[in-house]
């Protein structure tokens, strides 16, 4: 496993009242979310990031309001017609 070191103001940390340990949790699984919605990970490699297996992950998503679907508007409608 790689580590990925990033530099967080003492600052933020107050402001968010976490500890560096509950942030660099919280920073992972938000990372993971997004490079799963922008479609550079699967659900199951965005899970592995975000320490949480795979319906862990996919149950998670609804809070960020992000669809657990990577289907496009035609792809979506493609499989309807196929239905």
């Amino acid at each position: 496993m790689s580590t990925v070191e990033i530099t967080i103001p003492e600052e933020v940390l107050i402001s968010l009242k976490q500890s560096p340990e509950s942030l660099s949790q919280e920073l992972c699984r938000l990372a993971a979310i997004k490079l799963f919605e922008l479609g550079r990970l699967s659900s199951g490699l965005a899970a592995q990031l975000a320490d949480l297996s795979r319906v862990e992950f996919l149950n998670i998503l609804g809070r960020y309001q992000v669809s657990p679907f990577n289907l496009s508007l035609e792809e979506l409608a493609q499989d309807v017609h196929n239905a």
